[in-house]
């Protein structure tokens, strides 16, 4: 664990092809007991994905139920499909003074934001939050990348390449923006920015 005054609450956005993935497994890799929030979905898995690791597979009914009881931290309609981060994945692990790392878009960081401005000065979840964009050089840059994976058809890219345009239209809205043109001094400045929130050292 990181030696830090209190814990850290990291919520993380980038457009796709950012590399913030990579980023969260090396902060993960480098710190173990750090918590990877674990988002919720009434859309059904998809391949080898498993209940409680890549989401929290719910119906609409459970969903809207745990909506109703003030469950969520964020919550949102996406392609059809609900998704939403329960209170409970963040305030657990922070009240054990765990760091909680949250990979979110820009419409539900916004809505973390707001959530978490309203929460008592000494909240373990206000006093440790920390809004961090991971934009890319260019978006010449981000084309190049996206092709380069191959995972996406071209009509697909195109359709990440306009919702980048408008995630980084809003990168103003974060306490700090991380470019990733160079991956270990991308990951050096976020790793410095969690830490000094943390009041810490590695």
């Amino acid at each position: 664990m990181p030696k830090t005054d209190h814990p850290l609450f990291l919520v993380l956005t980038a457009p796709s092809g950012a590399g913030k993935s990579t980023l969260v497994r090396m902060l993960r890799d480098e710190f173990p007991s750090v918590v990877y929030s674990v988002s919720c979905t009434t859309r059904a898995p998809r391949g080898e994905e498993r209940d409680g690791v890549a989401y929290h597979f719910l119906s609409d009914e459970e969903f809207d139920r745990r909506v109703a009881a003030g469950e969520f931290l964020e919550h949102a309609v996406v392609h059809g499909h609900q998704y939403g981060t329960l209170r409970s994945a963040v305030e657990g692990p922070l009240a054990e003074g765990r760091w909680v790392v949250m990979d979110i878009d820009v419409a539900g960081a916004a809505q973390v934001r707001e959530i978490v401005g309203r929460m008592p000065a000494d909240s373990p979840v206000r006093r440790g939050f920390l809004d961090l964009f991971i934009d890319v050089p260019s978006m010449e840059e981000l084309r190049r990348r996206l092709e380069k994976r191959g995972e996406d058809a071209p009509e697909v890219i195109e359709t990440r390449l306009r919702n980048a345009e408008g995630e980084r239209a809003r990168k103003g809205e974060f306490a700090a923006v991380v470019v990733n043109d160079d991956l270990a001094r991308a990951y050096a400045e976020l790793r410095a920015a969690a830490l000094a929130k943390a009041g810490g050292e590695a």
